[in-house]
């Protein structure tokens, strides 16, 4: 949130001039960045006619939380009313979204819950499902109105806009959490506004938001299950819920005019890319249409194999892999959800493939032929191996030597640390994947971030977590041999840094001596005890992270250094380039350093690279006891 105020304060602002200001040096303080210069034109022009609607209506005194952040994800909603109803004199709230458009009509192809707006090249979200999309989210992750979920309305209010103009976008459903009003209804707005809150002070109701629980992220893997069956598990927002109506309607035109036509939804770390294809193929089962999800990674499979397939087989299958398809037929699927696409290989062929199966094609046009529907997720700065393919070129180009649509839908906004756009910033800027050099942390409020001098002390600092019931991971860089585990001996402490000793989570799909299989490091509590490696984190996610940067990543004088020569990664073979060796040992980093969703702590074995995080965290190293 970037502050609150009365609606006679905010008022008070903007007459004086200062209210745009106010907001860009808040902005820049939460964020780490200046606005943008539509964004400060947004305030300057929306911000005055919502004020000035409340002061209209009498509302004076309720209160405005402006840019009020989503908790969990970056997404941040325009402005959330706080103040007390006027008939049950409990708190009300009304989630209001600011549109400056003066004409918006629904998409042709895509239908009424995605629309079309002059200067956007590409269909976006109906305000109508925006703000309902909010609401339903704020309800399933605010303590304050998790008990109270019909305390929350929500409100589009396109204050430039005619009925002529944008009146068609009533096509949508409007209920309770989804209304919409032009400027040429403003009267119907005020008594809207008056209906829901009371002309008295609203600061007590706006404390009680503030101040509500954020609820525990409903993390992936522990509700595919219902997810397959029940989409409310998940709230999409935004572009996830544009990507998800893309899906759904290219799915449809497939079956009306024998279509077909491939997607790719591009995003970093933790913007919710897998929980579209849950979305997506929960909804394709309930229709009894032909789809499954895939990835190339076999710790993501089997985890979803195994949750979401705990009690029905037919569940099971819907999980696949990437490298599964190399004699099915064409169009045999209506959708296809490649999820983690980044993983896509040269081929799908092996060892193991039978010679008659080895045709030599390429592994995303096998992808692209086996559905009318191919969906490609993805994230470019993820690749952390030789022979990963998947890019936007690279499907781009297969799809046009089809002579097939291809169409991206890019993820802005990320759920993933804490929903703190500031701390993915900071890691990208850290590993030289942005330019511009690294940042010095300054600590928001959705993301913690420690640095350790020692394994122990971030040992001690995340077994602390653990016992206040957070759940916490320590993983590292791929800088140490990995050695087999026997069954009935104890698990080889292969990850040594002087006295401290532990081991890699396991190679192979059997416990041994308590420890889970690989594929289930990430969600089996019993997977603290080893140290996980890339090919085992990516794609999960836990509260907190402890990262160890292994001496192949080093930083010498005002740069990094990647020493090839500490990596014990089999993937990198002498005929590895340099520059692609030091582009995935850095890719590497990323993915480790962002699976953390509430903190974390990182640790170097090198002291001039201990010295340099210090630097950019200006703090000293985590305290076991330090308050959470």
């Amino acid at each position: 949130m970037l502050f609150r105020e009365s609606a006679n304060a905010v008022a008070a602002r903007n007459l004086e001039g200062s209210l745009a200001a106010l907001l860009s040096e808040q902005f820049v303080h939460v964020h780490g960045h200046r606005p943008g210069v539509a964004e400060v034109r947004s305030w300057e022009r929306s911000i005055p006619a919502l004020t000035g609607a409340l002061l209209g209506a009498g509302l004076g005194e309720v209160e405005m939380l402006v840019e009020y952040g989503l908790p969990l994800t970056s997404k941040r909603a325009d402005v959330i009313l706080a103040g007390v109803h006027p008939r049950t004199q409990e708190p009300s709230y009304v989630v209001v979204e600011l549109k400056q458009w003066s004409e918006a009509y629904p998409d042709e192809d895509e239908g009424p819950a995605l629309c079309r707006v002059d200067g956007f090249s590409r269909p976006v979200l109906n305000p109508i499902e925006q703000v309902r999309g909010y609401c339903a989210y704020l309800a399933s992750f605010n303590g304050a109105l998790a008990e109270h979920p019909d305390r929350i309305s929500g409100v589009a209010y396109l204050h430039n806009a005619t009925e002529f103009g944008a009146g068609s976008l009533y096509e949508a459903h409007q209920d309770e959490r989804g209304r919409m009003f032009t400027a040429e209804r403003r009267g119907e707005f005020l008594a809207y506004l008056q209906s829901l809150l009371a002309p008295v002070s609203g600061a007590a109701a706006a404390d009680a938001l503030l101040h509500g629980k954020t609820q525990p992220s409903k993390q992936l893997m522990s509700v595919a299950a219902q997810e397959v069956r029940e989409r409310e598990q998940f709230v999409l927002l935004d572009e996830q819920r544009v990507a998800y109506e893309m899906v759904l309607r290219a799915v449809e035109k497939a079956h009306e005019a024998d279509h077909k036509e491939v997607l790719v939804v591009t995003g970093g770390p933790g913007t919710g890319k897998s929980v579209i294809a849950l979305s997506v193929l929960g909804e394709m089962y309930r229709r009894g249409v032909p789809a499954l999800h895939a990835t190339g990674s076999q710790s993501f499979t089997r985890t979803m194999r195994k949750v979401a397939g705990a009690r029905k087989r037919e569940v099971q299958e819907l999980f696949k892999y990437f490298n599964s398809f190399m004699t099915a037929r064409r169009n045999s699927l209506d959708v296809l959800m490649c999820d983690e696409a980044h993983r896509i290989r040269e081929t799908s062929a092996n060892r193991y493939t039978r010679a008659a199966d080895r045709s030599g094609k390429p592994q995303v046009e096998e992808l692209i032929d086996v559905a009318r529907v191919p969906v490609f997720l993805l994230d470019q700065h993820q690749v952390v191996r030789p022979g990963e393919l998947g890019t936007v070129e690279e499907i781009r180009a297969a799809a046009a030597a089809k002579g097939l649509r291809c169409r991206e839908v890019p993820l802005d906004s990320q759920f993933r640390c804490g929903g703190s756009d500031a701390y993915l910033r900071w890691v990208v800027r850290l590993l030289g994947l942005e330019a511009g050099g690294p940042l010095v942390w300054e600590p928001d409020d959705r993301m913690e971030l420690e640095v350790a001098e020692s394994p122990e002390e971030m040992e001690t600092f995340l077994q602390e977590r653990r016992a206040k019931g957070y759940g916490a991971r320590m993983s590292a860089g791929y800088c140490w041999r990995w050695s087999e585990a026997k069954p009935g001996e104890p698990l080889p402490a292969d990850v040594t840094v002087g006295t401290w000793q532990r081991p890699w989570n396991l190679k192979g799909e059997r416990s041994v001596m308590g420890a889970p299989p690989s594929a289930l490091w990430a969600t089996d509590p019993a997977g603290f005890g080893q140290v996980g490696c890339v090919y085992t984190a990516q794609g999960f996610e836990y509260d907190w992270s402890g990262v160890i940067i292994g001496p192949d990543l080093v930083w010498r004088g005002d740069q990094w250094v990647v020493d090839r020569a500490a990596s014990k990664d089999p993937a990198f073979k002498r005929s590895t380039p340099d520059a692609d060796v030091d582009r995935l040992v850095r890719n590497t980093y990323k993915v480790l350093l962002t699976r953390g969703m509430v903190g974390t702590v990182v640790y170097s074995t090198d002291a001039e690279t201990r010295a340099k995080l210090r630097e950019l965290t200006a703090r000293p190293g985590p305290s076991a006891s330090d308050p959470v």
